[in-house]
Protein backbone atom coordinates (compact mmCIF):
# COMPACT_ATOMS: atom_id res chain seq x y z
CA UNK A 1 0.00 0.00 0.00
CA UNK A 2 1.02 3.29 -0.99
CA UNK A 3 0.12 7.14 -0.56
CA UNK A 4 0.97 10.26 -1.88
CA UNK A 5 2.75 13.54 -0.35
CA UNK A 6 3.72 16.76 -1.89
CA UNK A 7 7.06 18.13 -2.76
CA UNK A 8 8.31 21.80 -3.69
CA UNK A 9 10.48 22.07 -6.84
CA UNK A 10 11.42 25.12 -8.77
CA UNK A 11 12.50 25.76 -11.92
CA UNK A 12 14.66 28.07 -13.34
CA UNK A 13 14.92 28.90 -17.24
CA UNK A 14 17.55 31.49 -18.62
CA UNK A 15 18.26 32.16 -22.00
CA UNK A 16 19.51 34.38 -24.60
CA UNK A 17 20.85 34.09 -28.19
CA UNK A 18 23.60 32.40 -27.30
CA UNK A 19 22.27 28.76 -28.00
CA UNK A 20 20.16 26.99 -26.08
CA UNK A 21 18.15 27.96 -22.80
CA UNK A 22 19.27 26.59 -19.16
CA UNK A 23 17.11 24.80 -17.38
CA UNK A 24 17.34 23.74 -13.98
CA UNK A 25 15.10 22.49 -11.44
CA UNK A 26 15.89 23.63 -7.66
CA UNK A 27 14.51 22.05 -3.93
CA UNK A 28 14.19 25.38 -2.88
CA UNK A 29 13.24 28.93 -4.17
CA UNK A 30 16.81 30.40 -2.22
CA UNK A 31 18.89 27.71 -4.14
CA UNK A 32 16.84 28.96 -7.65
CA UNK A 33 17.14 32.68 -6.62
CA UNK A 34 20.53 32.12 -6.11
CA UNK A 35 21.33 29.71 -9.34
CA UNK A 36 19.37 33.06 -11.60
CA UNK A 37 21.96 35.58 -9.31
CA UNK A 38 24.55 33.39 -10.78
CA UNK A 39 23.61 32.47 -14.37
CA UNK A 40 23.11 36.61 -14.95
CA UNK A 41 26.71 37.27 -13.25
CA UNK A 42 28.38 34.57 -15.65
CA UNK A 43 26.59 35.60 -18.98
CA UNK A 44 27.24 39.22 -17.99
CA UNK A 45 30.83 38.81 -17.36
CA UNK A 46 30.51 40.00 -13.81
CA UNK A 47 32.25 39.23 -10.58
CA UNK A 48 30.35 36.26 -8.58
CA UNK A 49 28.47 37.62 -5.15
CA UNK A 50 29.90 37.43 -1.89
CA UNK A 51 28.76 34.14 0.14
CA UNK A 52 26.15 36.71 1.24
CA UNK A 53 22.64 35.56 0.71
CA UNK A 54 20.71 36.31 -2.56
CA UNK A 55 16.91 37.10 -2.40
CA UNK A 56 14.57 36.90 -4.37
CA UNK A 57 14.01 40.73 -4.72
CA UNK A 58 17.92 41.38 -5.78
CA UNK A 59 18.10 38.14 -8.26
CA UNK A 60 14.95 40.12 -9.80
CA UNK A 61 16.46 43.58 -10.48
CA UNK A 62 19.51 41.99 -11.59
CA UNK A 63 17.67 39.48 -14.13
CA UNK A 64 15.40 42.33 -14.69
CA UNK A 65 18.12 44.66 -15.62
CA UNK A 66 20.10 41.88 -18.09
CA UNK A 67 16.90 41.28 -19.61
CA UNK A 68 16.21 44.98 -20.35
CA UNK A 69 19.43 45.47 -22.09
CA UNK A 70 18.52 42.71 -25.45
CA UNK A 71 14.28 42.08 -24.63
CA UNK A 72 14.09 40.81 -27.52
CA UNK A 73 16.38 37.92 -27.13
CA UNK A 74 16.91 37.62 -23.43
CA UNK A 75 14.78 36.16 -20.87
CA UNK A 76 14.06 34.16 -18.05
CA UNK A 77 11.87 32.34 -15.31
CA UNK A 78 11.54 31.01 -12.17
CA UNK A 79 8.59 28.61 -11.60
CA UNK A 80 7.63 26.55 -8.80
CA UNK A 81 5.64 23.17 -8.43
CA UNK A 82 3.76 21.25 -6.04
CA UNK A 83 4.58 17.80 -7.26
CA UNK A 84 2.75 14.81 -6.25
CA UNK A 85 4.91 11.64 -5.46
CA UNK A 86 4.10 8.18 -4.14
CA UNK A 87 5.76 7.06 -0.91
CA UNK A 88 5.91 3.16 -0.19
CA UNK A 89 4.16 2.70 3.44
CA UNK A 90 7.30 1.25 5.78
CA UNK A 91 5.42 0.91 8.63
CA UNK A 92 1.77 0.01 10.03
CA UNK A 93 0.53 2.38 12.81
CA UNK A 94 0.86 0.94 16.04
CA UNK A 95 -2.81 0.66 16.46
CA UNK A 96 -3.09 -1.53 13.40
CA UNK A 97 -0.39 -3.41 14.46
CA UNK A 98 -1.86 -3.66 18.23
CA UNK A 99 -5.17 -4.98 15.94
CA UNK A 100 -3.41 -8.34 14.70
CA UNK A 101 -1.62 -9.60 17.59
CA UNK A 102 -4.61 -9.42 20.00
Amino acid sequence: MSSYDVVSAYTLVIGDDSGEPTVSVHGSASAAWRELDREVRSRSRMRPRPRRAVDEESATRLASAWRAADPESRFWNVTAHRLPILLPVIARSSNQVAARTG
